[in-house]
């Protein structure tokens, strides 16, 4: 992997400018080009100065101008510009640990690449930075960053990522909080280990530090955890507990900073059987990638659609299939939707994930062949509706490599992938026969 030209856009700056494949980007505006990161801030400007390297080992110069922001055109060998950075942690409650053998292989690999985390969301640790690039991070102001906290507790800290070194993502979490930094954090609390009072001691170290936001999640554990550290799930009592502990310091954040900075993820009030918070609870719903607020924003969402729907002259009866954890949540919206629309015909079916393991509930880790054995043969009406985040990422493919395809022909009736808000789901719903 390097910063050799592999293409250049049509009609973009950097054609216009005569650049070509198979030069390399040596520097923009003076600043060495080593990854994305270097491309997309120095690239940002309206006047860009490049120095290439031909083929041939001939250095040049191209000066060229173009709107602010706009990217100059250039394509690489990978989006990063560079090898993607395997995780160097070997954390307690890895799920990529607990996965059952013979699935596809990108599913194994474990990445911890802060570049990922500015370009797609991904939650990293900070173990696998240098100094030179959290120096970078600082010097460009790049946010949000988004990072894997669990625990500030340096000795459990790197008990929980099995990582002797991992002291240093403290460090990192101390300098960036400094240096102005945003950044979303993530606690996977695994009952035993850090809720409790190293829980409340990493949300008092969170609060003096001014981390931006952080989400509480509950451990996920499968049926394949043979060999690893002994984890039990979140039941009821400790999920209260973590709600508790969350509000108490909640509300001191909203006293002294005005915001909330700690949320719960939706599982945790599911399997403390709370009611969820409100809407101004998520301050914008920061964390909603998280599962965080998703099933308030849902019913906000679909209560407002269900007040405007297009009624179709004859109602086509339905199936949601999900899971476990979200099955009361999902019969309520749509008895509720029954009741103002007699003629509506709906029901909500609870999958078992008989893959993972039942102790996994959320319809996200649902597989095809697990759908599909508890729902054939059963009365579905005209189609299943299903989630969009039991799919793999911009395609119609499950966990296990299932189609949506291949489902609907076993079941017998089309299923249809439903985007996760609440107007769509209210437009699923109501579909013409």
């Amino acid at each position: 992997m390097s910063t050799i030209i592999t293409s250049v856009d049509r009609h973009s700056p950097a054609e216009r400018a005569g650049i070509a494949a198979g030069e390399q980007l040596l520097t923009i505006n003076g600043h060495e080009i080593i990854d994305v990161l270097d491309y997309r801030f120095y690239g940002y400007d309206t006047d860009c100065r490049l120095e290439l390297r031909e083929p041939s080992g001939a250095v040049r110069t191209v000066s060229l101008r173009k709107p602010e922001g706009r990217d100059l055109g250039l394509n690489f060998d990978t989006v990063l510009m560079d090898e993607m950075r395997s995780c160097a942690n070997h954390c307690i409650f890895c799920f990529v640990d607990q996965m059952p053998p013979g699935m596809r292989k990108t599913l194994y690999f474990k990445d911890d690449d802060a570049r990922l985390s500015f370009l797609q969301g991904n939650y990293i640790t900070l173990t696998n930075l240098t100094d030179r690039e959290a120096q970078r991070i600082i010097d460009l102001r790049i946010s949000p960053i988004n990072v894997s906290v669990h625990t500030t507790d340096p000795q459990l800290h790197c008990t929980m990522l099995g990582n002797k070194n991992a002291l240093r993502s403290l460090d990192y979490i101390r300098a960036f909080c400094k240096a102005g930094i945003v950044m979303n954090g993530q606690i996977v609390v695994c009952p035993g280990w850090n809720d409790g009072d190293q829980l409340r001691r990493t949300l008092r170290d969170l609060t003096e530090m001014q981390f931006s936001s952080c989400s509480l999640v509950p451990v996920g554990i499968t049926k394949y955890r043979q060999g690893l550290a002994k984890l039990r799930p979140v039941d009821a009592a400790t999920a209260a507990e973590i709600i508790d502990i969350a509000d108490e310091y909640g509300r001191e954040n909203l006293r002294r900073f005005g915001t909330r900075r700690f949320f719960c993820a939706d599982e945790l009030y599911l399997r403390a059987g709370r009611p969820l918070p409100q809407a101004e609870y998520y301050e914008g719903y920061r964390q909603l990638e998280n599962g965080v607020g998703l099933m308030r924003s849902l019913e906000d969402d679909f209560l407002a659609g269900l007040a405007t729907v297009d009624v179709p002259a004859r109602f086509s009866p339905f199936t949601i299939a999900t899971g476990t954890a979200a099955a009361p949540f999902l019969r309520g919206l749509v008895q509720r939707a029954m009741g103002d629309y007699p003629g509506l015909r709906g029901q909500v079916i609870a999958v078992e994930n008989d893959f993972f393991g039942h102790t996994i509930d959320v319809a996200g880790l649902l597989t095809g062949q697990d759908i599909s054995a508890q729902l054939r043969g059963r009365d579905l009406g005209d189609r299943v509706l299903i989630p969009i985040h039991m799919m793999r990422h911009g395609e119609t493919v499950f966990l296990d490599d299932y189609t949506v395809e291949r489902l609907s022909r076993e079941l017998g009736v089309p299923v249809q992938v439903v985007d996760e808000d609440g107007f769509a789901l209210v437009d699923a719903m109501f579909a013409a026969e």
